[in-house]
């Protein structure tokens, strides 16, 4: 649940949901699908905690949801890396949203663009060139952007770059970065 605090108040983005591997995030999407309950429990977690913290900006605030109970796990006073989707999926990314906050400029409303989802790149090997290739085919699908991070090298695993994109729902925003990752050719 990112949770931003600025100074008109507590705003909450629309939930994230997320897989890791080896404790790295792999990949996110948003809106995860959840009841009003569970919406109520992690927002009055969320707030709870994040006013707890004090001062402005974004809370990347994880939590365990297991039927209707939620269950709180840990809390990142900064953006997220499962919160990269914001980039494609409302008109703040969490980036803009931690600025305006941090600089206590408003935040009268935060705008959803609809189903998005992100994938970590993560390229592994020993390189002080690493190159990507294929961007053309990879971007030619609709809704969809790249952004890769500049990093130069990688010795041993390195999150890289993160695709995006937007779908009629999850399943399709999902299924479009999967793509998207296939068409890409990266050169160690």
């Amino acid at each position: 649940m990112l949770t931003v605090r600025h100074k008109g108040g507590t705003s909450f983005l629309e939930p994230i949901g997320h897989w890791q591997k080896d404790g790295d995030y792999q990949e996110s999407w948003q809106p995860q699908p959840t009841t009003p309950e569970v919406l109520q429990k992690a927002q009055q977690i969320a707030e709870k905690i994040t006013t707890a913290l004090g001062g402005y900006g974004i809370f990347g605030v994880e939590m365990f949801v297991s039927g209707n109970d939620v269950i709180f796990s840990e809390v990142s006073p900064r953006p997220h890396d499962t919160g990269m989707v914001t980039m494609i999926s409302q008109d703040l990314s969490e980036f803009a949203l931690h600025v305006r906050a941090i600089l206590g400029l408003p935040i009268p409303n935060i705008a959803f663009h609809g189903p998005s989802a992100s994938k970590a790149v993560v390229v592994s090997g020993d390189s002080d060139h690493v190159t990507f290739e294929n961007l053309e085919e990879a971007l030619n699908i609709p809704d969809t952007q790249i952004r890769i991070f500049g990093k130069p090298e990688v010795h041993d695993h390195r999150r890289m770059a993160v695709l995006l994109a937007r779908g009629n729902d999850i399943d399709d925003a999902r299924r479009k970065v999967q793509e998207m990752y296939s068409k890409l050719k990266i050169e160690i």
